[in-house]
C-alpha cells in the first residue's frame, strides 16, 4: 500500500502539455488585460469544466485551483467540500497534503545558502556531513546490498538538488535495499493514523540527524551523476541546510521564506486551530473512494518524527500560490525581497549533471532544477512539482503565470488529474492569446 499510495504519477505529468511554454513564446497577453475578463469561470472554460466534471461525477470530494499572473492575487475556481460527508466548502484556504510539492520550496532553500556562498553547487556534501564521505554503491540496482564497489564521484549539492546522487526511495526501489531502507527508518512520509492492514508499519528515523546518519550507512544504488532517480535527496538536503546555516530545517524555512512570503498556512503539523480546514485524503480503486486520512483524527495532527523536506508539508492554495508568486517576482512578493533574483534564475534552471542518463526517466526531453522539473526550449521558464495525493503546481517565470490544483486522493495515477490540468490551462490561456 505504501508503494501504491505514494507512487507519483510522473509520466502522465510529463506527457502533458509543456507546462505552458510552447503555446505561449511571445504571448502578447497581460495581467491587467486578464483581470478585466468578468469571473474565473468565463476565463478558463476548459480548466472549469475540468473542476467542476471531476467533482460533480462523484469522484472527487472538492478541487481547488489557484492561478495568478504576475502580482496579482489568485484567482479560485473550486468546487465541492472538504470531504464527501462534510458541508464546509473547498477554497483557497482549505489545507492539503502536498508532499512532494514540499521539494521545490527545499530546493529553493538551499538555493538562498548556495547564493551566500555558504555552499557550492557542485561542493561535496562531505564537507558538512562527513559520513557521507566514502560510499559504496551496488554493483546491481536493487540487487545484492553486500555485492558493492567504491563510488567513483562525491555527491553534491547538485545531485541531491536533482536526484541523481544516487540515493533510494522506498516508492521506488525493489528487493533487499527496500527492505534495509524500511528497517532503517529511511521512510520520509506519513499517510493515515487508520490501521489499514496493506498500508503496514511505516517505520521512520526519530531525528533529521540519525535520517541522515543512517542514509550514510545505506549503499547507493547508482553512481552518483549517472542517473535520474527519484530519491530521498530532498530530505537529506533538510539536514544540510540545517549544518550550513546553524538552524533548525523548521527555523531556517519559518524565517527565511515562510515568514517572508506570508505563509502562515504552511505547517509540518496541523494545529487544534487549523484543523477545521484540513481536507480529507482518499484512498481511490475500483471505482470506489475510501477514507485514508480522514480530517478529524488526520495523522497531520500529531507532530511528524522530523521534518521532511521531501514530502512533509501542509499547505493552502492561497499559500502555495504565494511561493510561486515570489518566484515568478524573480525572488521578491510585494515590496519584501526573499531571495536574489539570481538565486531564484538558477534553482529554476536545468541544473542536471551533464554526465547523467535521463533515457526511460520520467524527465525524458526535461530538465530538473531545485526540487523541480523545469521545461527546456519551447517550454523555458516552467518550474514545478506535483504531490502524491493528487496536487501539482508550477509557475513559468517567462511570462509571468502561476498554477496549483488541489484535490486530495491516493494514489496520484488513480485520475489523470496532474495530467489534464497543465493541458486545460494552456487550452484556456492559447484561447485568450488567440481573442487578444
Amino acid at each position: 500500500m505504501q508503494d501504491q499510495t505514494l507512487q507519483l504519477s510522473r509520466r502522465s505529468l510529463l506527457r502533458s502539455a509543456g507546462w505552458l511554454g510552447a503555446g505561449l513564446a511571445g504571448s502578447a497577453l497581460m495581467p491587467g488585460r486578464l483581470m478585466a475578463q468578468p469571473t474565473p469561470e468565463q476565463m478558463y472554460p476548459a480548466l472549469t469544466n475540468l473542476v467542476y466534471e471531476y467533482v460533480a461525477s462523484g469522484k472527487l470530494a472538492g478541487a481547488v485551483a489557484a492561478l495568478g499572473w504576475g502580482s496579482n492575487a489568485p484567482m479560485q475556481i473550486a468546487r465541492g467540500t472538504v470531504a464527501f460527508d462534510s458541508a464546509t466548502p473547498v477554497d483557497l484556504d482549505s489545507l492539503y497534503r502536498i508532499y512532494s510539492m514540499t521539494k521545490p520550496v527545499t530546493g529553493m532553500a538551499a538555493m538562498m545558502l548556495v547564493d551566500e556562498g555558504k555552499i557550492g553547487l557542485d561542493q561535496p556534501i562531505s564537507d558538512f556531513l562527513p559520513k557521507f564521505a566514502q560510499m559504496q554503491v551496488q554493483v546491481t540496482p536493487d540487487g545484492s546490498i553486500t555485492d558493492l564497489r567504491p563510488a567513483q564521484t562525491a555527491i553534491t549539492l547538485r545531485h541531491l538538488l536533482t536526484h541523481t546522487a544516487g540515493l533510494g526511495y522506498t516508492i521506488i526501489q525493489k528487493g533487499p535495499i527496500k527492505d534495509a531502507y524500511e528497517a532503517a527508518g529511511l521512510v520520509p512520509a506519513r499517510v493515515s493514523r487508520l490501521p489499514i492492514p496493506v498500508l503496514g508499519k511505516v517505520n521512520t528515523a526519530p531525528s533529521l540527524t540519525e535520517f541522515a546518519d543512517k542514509l550514510a550507512e545505506m549503499p547507493l544504488i547508482y553512481e552518483p551523476g549517472t542517473k535520474f532517480s527519484y530519491s530521498v535527496s530532498l530530505d537529506l538536503v533538510g539536514r544540510l541546510i540545517e549544518v550550513v546555516s546553524g538552524q533548525t530545517f523548521e527555523a531556517f524555512l519559518a524565517e527565511r521564506l515562510f515568514g517572508p512570503c506570508g505563509m502562515a498556512s504552511t505547517l509540518w503539523q496541523v494545529g487544534a486551530a487549523q484543523a477545521p480546514r484540513l481536507t480529507t485524503n482518499y484512498f481511490l480503486h475500483d471505482g470506489k473512494a475510501d477514507l485514508l486520512d480522514p480530517a478529524a483524527s488526520s495523522a497531520y495532527l500529531d507532530p511528524p518524527a522530523f521534518a521532511f523536506g521531501g514530502a512533509g508539508l501542509v499547505s493552502s492554495p492561497r499559500d502555495y500560490d504565494r511561493f510561486l508568486m515570489m518566484l515568478a517576482g524573480g525572488g521578491q512578493i510585494g515590496s519584501t525581497r526573499v531571495m536574489s533574483e539570481a538565486a531564484v534564475r538558477l534553482g529554476t534552471s536545468n541544473l542536471l549533471p551533464a554526465t547523467v542518463n535521463l533515457a526511460g526517466s520520467w524527465i525524458e526531453n526535461a530538465g530538473y532544477g531545485a526540487g523541480g522539473r523545469v521545461g527546456l526550449g519551447a517550454d523555458a521558464g516552467t518550474y514545478g512539482w506535483s504531490g502524491a495525493a493528487g496536487t501539482i503546481g508550477f509557475v513559468n517565470t517567462r511570462i509571468g503565470l502561476r498554477a496549483g490544483l488541489f484535490v486530495q486522493f491516493m494514489p496520484s495515477m488513480a485520475l489523470p488529474l496532474q495530467e489534464e490540468f497543465p493541458k486545460a490551462v494552456l487550452t484556456d490561456i492559447s484561447a485568450m492569446k488567440k481573442a487578444a
